[in-house]
């Protein structure tokens, strides 16, 4: 049986179904469980990846092999979220000088907070840099972290941590904190939490999803401009 599997785990369809059923089994818990957001598929699924992989003695190299399909579809996703954006244009043209302002303000805080944090408890400076993306969607932070000599693997688990975080307590710290324009919701949740945080907004909401995916995209231009600004004042 160990040699079946070893000769399995190296094709390609094996991860790739394994990824999709993952997923599949996370979406299922997700609405097994009123739609809590403390069960997000995205980390339902990362667990059970985990624990097959951890099982299975297979490296994350080899798994990435075969589930990089998944990877590749990334960028055709983030594009296909210009859909939503023309449909509800008219409301995006209103309020383009306060979404630039928070646009701002939050990718800055998001790269200076985590820098801040990281040089205070003193980390090394690859690490460092290797945070300084986090709240970008990931081929963009991973992109700039090779450019800013970081270390690509961390920035791509510390994307998807910051994505699951903001996606799970992103609707009950806004309801707590009493805001109610879908659009300010979901525009702060892209600039924060990237994809994953996008796909959690269009599931409260259409309007917040569209203001989610509009975040996420220019949040991951500015961030491509301003990272190497703002990991230079921790140099």
């Amino acid at each position: 049986m160990s040699e079946i599997w070893s000769y399995l785990s190296r094709g390609e369809l094996v991860w790739l179904t394994a990824t999709l059923v993952a997923y599949l089994c996370g979406d299922w818990a997700f609405r097994a469980s009123g739609r809590s957001p403390l069960v997000n598929p995205v980390l339902v699924a990362v667990l059970i990846l985990s624990g097959v992989l951890m099982v299975t003695g297979t490296s994350y190299p080899t798994y990435f092999e075969g589930a990089q399909f998944v990877h590749f579809m990334l960028g055709p996703a983030t594009v296909a979220l210009a859909l939503p954006l023309w449909a509800h244009r008219g409301r995006v043209a209103r309020v383009l000088v306060p979404m630039a302002a928070a646009l701002l303000v939050g990718s800055v805080v998001a790269m200076g907070s985590a820098l801040a944090l990281g040089w205070g408890l003193g980390l090394p400076m690859d690490v460092l840099v290797s945070l300084a993306p986090k709240s970008a969607t990931a081929p963009v932070a991973i992109g700039i972290t090779e450019e800013l000599g970081g270390l690509p693997n961390l920035t791509a688990v510390l994307v998807i941590l910051t994505g699951i975080i903001g996606a799970i307590i992103v609707t009950p710290l806004l309801n707590g904190l009493g805001f109610t324009d879908y659009r300010a919701r979901g525009f702060a949740v892209g600039v924060a939490a990237h994809g994953i945080g996008t796909a959690r907004a269009f599931q409260v909401n259409e309007v917040a999803g569209t203001f989610s995916g509009i975040g996420m995209g220019l949040n991951a231009v500015l961030t491509a401009v301003l990272a190497p600004v703002v990991v230079r004042l921790f140099l």
